[in-house]
């Protein structure tokens, strides 16, 4: 047993059976002590913009900074490799001292010349913000001399949480914007926002669209290219995957250009249908859309339904823990479970809002813990306390539940198989079967007491 930190007390709550929705305490600093599961605003912003194919990514700080790359996010492009390139200007003593603004502008007019990228984005760092470098000044005079965008990211760590990262990211975007030519875009046109073609989900939702009808401008920002984003205002419709993340530029984008947004979730069956669903019902004037999007669905799921099954009869009673970063995948997440037979027993999320824990706690069964922001030692005790079989997370969870003798299931920055779409509903399902149903785990110990089996202790 362990007792909350008094400044987490909050931010964590049990659903209780008939009890009204309660609130829970977000949107605050990390407490002190608590050792968070978040990231800085310079990782906020970079999970953001990095898929950008086919710019220059360059981070104005220290080397160490720099470690953050492709390789720690992975996302693939169907072209450009330019942005698995991880560039630095690698800040000294003497330019602490002196400032780095002069090593930044001679590192990006020769970067810029040697790769010829079509935009170029300098994410500050801590330290920048703490000697004062003009960034946005030297991104106009690079911009000038080389012709092509060049953006400065204000996203300096300790300025806030991962999430100030994203709206830093979301800023620099909106720049590039409604600057590109439309006459070409149709009148079915919509944008992907928050999509990170982590695995290739980008290919496949896009597909789904081209089979309904609709035409994608652009992906923003998984296998994104900068003339697609330039022209993204041509679209009729923004979809935001990645609520977190991306919802800032579609508020942008909805008060300079008019177009509206829908929030949707392209995991499992029931949300992915829905968010199809949303863009065909959006587009009236077209009946055949709508037509098209019924037999989509139809034969996808008609396809997939006797996996899902031979997968459901191990899996029914058996208890999951659901920690993510933006909690509107969290939802989707408890009604995969859901429909796999299993219970959600704990969920949290690092970046929630008051309204996304009012829906978790409508969607969650009676004693569910859900937490906000929470930390190591907070997930373990949770994790073993509901005596879970399953851990969804990111890199950051995997050491817990290994270390528990829990199953654990990535669902974030580091797989490798597409879990998006009616494709990814079957990967996902065939993960948690084998996490979960491996007999490996009758001889973790908590397992083995559980079961009164003995686990002798291997030779010296």
């Amino acid at each position: 047993m362990i007792e909350l930190l008094p400044d987490r007390e909050k931010q964590v709550l049990r659903k209780r059976a008939e009890a009204p929705v309660a609130e829970i305490a977000c949107n605050k600093a990390s407490a002190a002590g608590s050792v968070s599961q978040r990231a800085c605003v310079f990782c906020g912003s970079r999970v953001v913009l990095y898929p950008v194919a086919d710019a220059l990514h360059v981070v104005h700080g220290p080397i160490g900074c720099a470690a953050y790359t492709w390789d720690i996010r992975g996302s693939l492009s169907s072209g450009p490799q330019l942005y698995r390139h991880s560039f630095s200007t690698d800040l000294q003593e003497m330019d602490v001292i002196y400032g780095g603004e002069k090593k930044l502008e001679a590192a990006l007019l020769e970067l810029i010349a040697h790769h010829r990228p079509k935009a170029a984005f300098i994410y500050s760092t801590c330290i920048v913000g703490l000697i004062g470098d003009d960034v946005s000044a030297v991104c106009r005079r690079v911009s000038e001399k080389t012709g092509i965008p060049v953006l400065g990211v204000h996203s300096e760590g300790f300025k806030g949480t991962k999430k100030d990262g994203y709206k830093a990211a979301c800023e620099a975007l909106s720049k590039l914007v409604g600057t590109g030519d439309t006459r070409d875009i149709g009148p079915y046109a919509i944008n992907i926002l928050g999509e990170f073609n982590l695995a290739g989900e980008a290919w496949i939702i896009r597909d789904y669209y081209r089979r309904m009808g609709l035409d994608v401008v652009a992906t923003l920002t998984g296998d994104a290219r900068i003339e697609d984003i330039r022209r993204a205002h041509g679209a009729k419709l923004n979809l935001v995957q990645c609520s977190g993340s991306m919802t800032n530029l579609a508020k942008m984008m909805e008060r300079d250009y008019g177009i509206p947004y829908k929030r949707v979730s392209y995991f499992g069956i029931e949300d992915v249908s829905a968010a199809l669903y949303e863009a065909a019902k959006f587009f009236p004037q077209d009946p055949g859309i709508l037509e098209r999007t019924q037999d989509l669905v139809r034969q996808e799921v008609a396809a997939i339904h006797p996996q899902l099954q031979h997968f459901k009869r191990k899996l029914v009673g058996k208890r999951a823990a659901i920690y993510v970063g933006g909690s509107f995948k969290a939802f989707s997440l408890i009604r995969i479970l859901r429909l796999l037979g299993m219970e959600t027993s704990v969920v949290g999320s690092q970046t929630g809002d008051a309204d996304d824990y009012r829906q978790l706690q409508e969607i969650c069964d009676p004693g569910t813990i859900i937490v906000d922001d929470s930390n190591p030692l907070e997930l373990a005790k949770f994790c073993l306390e509901k005596d879970v079989d399953l851990f969804i997370g990111g890199v950051k969870e995997r050491p817990i539940a290994y270390k528990l003798g829990i199953g654990f299931c990535d669902h974030n920055h580091e797989r490798k198989e597409p879990l998006a779409g009616f494709v990814g509903m079957v990967n996902f399902a065939k993960e948690v079967y084998a996490s979960v149903a491996s007999p490996v785990w009758q001889f973790a110990p908590r397992r083995a007491r559980r079961a009164n089996i003995s686990t002798p202790l291997p030779p010296a």
